[in-house]
Formats: C-alpha cells, structure tokens, sequence
C-alpha cells in the first residue's frame, strides 16, 4: 500500500538516511526512538511537508513523492493539534468539508458522524480553550478524519494525558483503526504498542533499524539500541567461543570466570552482546534443582516494587535483573545480603552482535 524507497533527506545538523518501510493496508504501524532520531520528520515526509533529497514515497502504487499536501490523502494530526481557537468543535470538524460541494444537511451529518466516531459529539458547541487535553485529541482526531484520509499519522497522540483519558483515546483509535483506517503513530508508550500496534519501526539516529511485529522487535531486536530501547535490562557484553562441544550451542565469554550458553549457530561477528529476560531467569537458594545449563552463584544487592512483584539485582560476577513474585520474595527472604542460585535456559538466551 504505502512504500518508501531509500529515502534521504538532509538537515544542517541531521540526515534521514536510506530508509526503506513497506506499509500494508489496515496496518498499525508504532514509529519509536529517541527524542531527535527522525520520528516526526518521518510523519512530515509521508504528509508531504518535507520533501526527500533523493529516494521514492509510492502509495498504492503511484509515486506521491511530489504530489501536494492536499492530494495525497494522508492525514496528519500534531502533537500541538493546532486547533481553531475562534471556531467551536463543529465547525472545526466541519472545516475540511468546506469545498467538497456538500449541502448544508450532508455536513452536518458528516459532522455528527465523525464526532460519534472520536467521542466528541456532546462538545460540538464548546470552543478549543474549553477543553481538556484528552477533548482537545478527540477533536483534533475528528477533524483530521473529517479530511477522510486512507492514512493517519499520529504524532504522540496521548502524551501529556492522564492514565483515564489515555484508555479513552485508545479506545477511540482502536475503534478508527477498526473501521478500516491504516495508522502510523509515534510514541515511546509500551502499553500503546501492546494494544493498538501490530507493527513496530524503530528509528535511530535518522535510520531505521527495525521493522517488524511487536513480539519479534521486543523478543529479538536486531541491535544494541533496540534490545535497550525495549527495556531489556540483562544485556551484556561479550565474545563468542570459537568451538563448543554441541554445535547447536553457543559459548558467549561475558568475564574471565562466566561463560553463558545459548542455543544457535555461531554468528559471524564474534563480538556483541547476550540478551537475557529477567522473567526467565530462576531464582533458588541451593544449585541443582532445574536442568538449566547456565547456572550462576550470586548474592542479591538490590530489591525495589516493580507492577505486581519485586525486580533483584543480584551480583554473580556480572550484576543479572531478576523478577520474583511478592510471594516468592516473602518466603525465601530475598532482601539484600541474601546468597542465591540463577538459572536460566540456553534457549532463553540471545545473541545481539555489534
């Protein structure tokens, strides 16, 4: 449906650097990175705000490259919004009909039928200044898809919300995307991704690194940033053996006494890092009780809340994260001080190279 094709765009001080992205209908794209890796510049190109030095924009076939703002039915809704102060919600949502030839009564049908579908419909009478943040969304949203864009690009539509109005906007975008709108939505928000993406870009540095499934990004990202941008917290450098015994297993050197075993073929680069969930991890207070090949004496150093357990740092050598329950954590006396055993699966582990 939508492709982009090595597009580059260069800035005094920043480059979007051959990034290549193929978007189906009906898709549910999440665009991630850190502040400044090209998340919004990105929105501006597919919206045409922003013209790329070289490479090719297509959507459903057709080069949309150069085509004007207005042309490419592509929506985009800022994270300012940039509401009409002067003009009350209706006549808001009702100002990209303004030239379609409408009479008066299909507007105001329009009107009501967009409103019903972004929740905004007891506001029609109130002025932009009289809104709350998650109303103010809601509007924007409506007018943007009053527009009738095949693609809506969300610019962190539920920043700056509280934990109420972000489960409502989330309903509100479930329920566009569901119509049948295909949504390109940038945020740093793991709970977002979880329940509207079904997939995820991550940019850095003006490139994109990777695009896939949200399972696939956060189980098997592709780089050092990704693994950490996901919130792995067990990601550690080290040098893969040349030989093991099993050529279906992996020795990774993390420190001149902790080898830790993964399964996998020897990877080519030899230098990077293994990647370890820290709700994989088993923690006991003797060896032996799982047949886990890595296996690791440790002593926990910290203990903090973490949703609805507890989250240890324990120093083995190197320091590994671990995620307990409260239960376990009460029972087996986990504070500080406490000597533990870590074990965890070879098929647990994963190889990132550098």
């Amino acid at each position: 449906m939508l492709q982009l094709e090595n597009i580059c765009v260069q800035f005094p001080s920043f480059v979007v650097e051959n990034v290549n992205l193929e978007v189906n209908e009906y898709d549910y794209v999440a665009l991630l990175g850190m502040s400044g890796a090209g998340k919004t510049i990105m929105l501006e190109l597919l919206a045409g705000l922003v013209k790329p030095d070289s490479g090719r924009i297509r959507f459903r076939g057709t080069d949309i490259t150069n085509k004007k703002i207005q042309t490419r039915g592509i929506g985009l809704v800022y994270q300012d919004l940039a509401l009409f102060p002067h003009m009350t919600v209706r006549k808001n949502i009702a100002y990209p009909l303004r030239h379609k030839g409408l009479t008066a009564k299909e507007t105001v049908a329009l009107v009501r039928h967009f409103a019903n579908q972004s929740d905004v419909s007891h506001l029609l009478n109130r002025y932009p200044g009289t809104l709350s943040g998650g109303e103010a969304q809601r509007v924007a949203l409506a007018r943007t898809l009053a527009a009738d864009p095949d693609i809506l690009l969300l610019d962190e539509p539920l920043s700056n919300l509280d934990i109420k109005r972000k489960s409502e906007l989330r309903t509100v975008l479930r329920n566009i995307h569901k119509s049948g709108k295909t949504l390109i939505h940038v945020t740093h928000d793991y709970m977002e991704i979880a329940t509207l993406a079904n997939k995820v870009a991550v940019m850095e540095n003006g490139r994109l690194v990777q695009y896939d499934t949200p399972d696939k990004v956060f189980k098997h990202p592709k780089t050092e940033f990704v693994a950490r941008f996901s919130g792995i917290k067990n990601l550690i450098p080290c040098k893969i053996k040349q030989k093991t015994d099993d050529p279906g297993l992996q020795a990774a050197e993390v420190s001149d006494r902790i080898t830790i075993y993964y399964v996998g073929r020897q990877p080519e680069c030899l230098d990077g890092y293994v990647m370890i969930p820290q709700e994989d991890i088993i923690l006991s207070e003797t060896p032996g009780q799982t047949s886990a090949v890595n296996n690791l004496k440790g002593v926990v150093t910290e203990a903090y809340l973490s949703g609805a357990g507890m989250e240890l740092v324990v120093a083995t050598g190197i320091d590994l994260v671990v995620s307990v329950s409260s239960h376990s954590f009460n029972k087996m006396k986990l504070n500080p001080g406490k000597e533990v055993w870590l074990s965890f699966k070879a098929s647990a582990v994963r190889f990132v190279a550098v």
